[in-house]
């Protein structure tokens, strides 16, 4: 029985943690701002090369996602 409260507390405060690392994430994408320059860097830290016909689809996707979740 001494085991079961740190055991409970800790996957309490992993999934808590979880969530709310969730709900931040979120809100930051939904700040990030649809600037090209910033998604071609993006996408190139990513090993990834974005032409002008990728570069506009990722934003219609994002501009897309945004109108979802609101």
């Amino acid at each position: 029985m001494d085991f079961l409260i740190p055991v409970l507390t800790f996957v309490g405060g992993a999934v808590l943690g979880f969530l709310v690392g969730v709900v931040y994430l979120r809100k930051q994408l939904l700040r990030m701002q649809m600037d090209p320059q910033q998604l071609q860097r993006i996408a190139r830290s990513m090993g990834i090369q974005l032409n002008q016909k990728q570069l506009n689809q990722v934003q219609q996707l994002m501009k897309n996602w945004q109108k979802k979740k609101r």
